[in-house]
């Protein structure tokens, strides 16, 4: 990545400076105790409802990846079980006794998983949701609950969590700068932008509204040259965000260009934001022009704010709160 020679400037002139490298981790800023997620178990309703003993889960438990289940499960010659894609893993040889796979069903366990229902795997973040085990992955997949992944563009971070240690996390681990408010004003400098190798990134968080949003500036190669793109996204789910709205403007010699447009959820990759060209986009030409002097620096000064949709009863019209508070 390509960041010493770009700088962002807030609007009282402090630099900004974003850097650090993210790790594995699985964090939450607090939990539910053993003693709540084991009162969900044991509400299970429904004339076929089953409160799964431990030893149910470990009958379900592939010997090899750890994971649950699914049709078709496996099984040796000798009554040892595991999953279809570890079958191929092993090269049909049984993990536990090293006899030959072949093609045995485990019928009675696949109808022993068909009886179950069980509480979402998020329960302990506040999922209250019971599925049928077989109905249960597909729900897990788009749970509210699920933890977020780390928004920060500049490198592979693979901390996840919920939104309070999102936040902290990239405060302290990635160094980004944090702003209170709903409006910003923003200079972006960089000294050679003819050259733009991948990506350059910057990533400021904003916290109004009781919410936090990351904006997004990137320099990156589309087609023949090099484009600027800036964008905002919300740390929430999708169906939050599109309760708010914001607007970017950039511009100098007289001219302006302006994008408004509904943050993305952090649920979106930020690649997947950026490769949707869902932003301020500036080509390199553009971006210079407003530069002034003699182009060969680029100076952006980008400005913009966010505001909350509020839903007037009377009209139906949805009318914009620019409050922060």
């Amino acid at each position: 990545m390509e960041t010493e020679s770009m700088e962002c400037v807030s609007s009282n002139g402090n630099e900004i400076h974003q850097n650090g490298n993210g790790h594995q981790s699985y964090q939450f800023s607090s939990t539910k105790t053993h003693a709540a997620a084991a009162a969900v178990v044991t509400n299970i309703v429904g004339p076929t409802a089953t409160a799964p003993a431990t030893s149910i889960y470990e009958l379900l438990e592939c010997p090899v990846c750890t994971y649950s289940m699914y049709p078709p499960i496996h099984q040796c010659h000798n009554g040892h079980t595991l999953c279809s894609t570890c079958k191929v893993r092993v090269h049909n040889r049984c993990p536990t006794c090293r006899q030959e796979l072949g093609d045995i069903r485990c019928l009675a366990l696949e109808k022993v998983a068909e009886s179950l229902e069980l509480p979402c795997k998020y329960y302990n973040l506040g999922c209250p949701e019971i599925f049928p085990y077989y109905s249960k992955l597909k729900h897990e997949s788009l749970c509210n609950f699920r933890p977020y992944s780390c928004p920060y563009a500049g490198s592979e971070c693979g901390i996840v969590g919920d939104i309070p240690f999102l936040v902290a996390h990239l405060r302290d681990d990635h160094k980004v700068d944090m702003h209170a408010g709903s409006t910003f004003n923003h200079r972006y400098v960089k000294s050679n932008p003819r050259e733009v190798e991948n990506a350059t990134w910057m990533l400021t968080v904003f916290h109004c509204f009781g919410q936090y949003f990351c904006l997004h500036f990137e320099a990156f190669q589309l087609g023949m040259g090099p484009v600027y793109m800036a964008f905002l996204r919300f740390m929430g789910d999708e169906e939050d965000a599109r309760s708010y709205s914001y607007s970017l403007e950039v511009g100098g010699s007289g001219r302006k260009l302006t994008w408004e447009g509904t943050p993305r959820s952090i649920r979106d990759s930020h690649r997947k934001v950026r490769d949707s060209n869902d932003g301020l986009i500036i080509q390199r030409n553009m971006a210079l022009f407003f530069s002034g002097g003699d182009r060969k620096e680029l100076k952006l000064r980008v400005t913009g704010k966010i505001w909350k949709e509020q839903h007037s009863p009377d009209s139906g019209i949805c009318m914009p709160n620019l409050s922060s508070s």
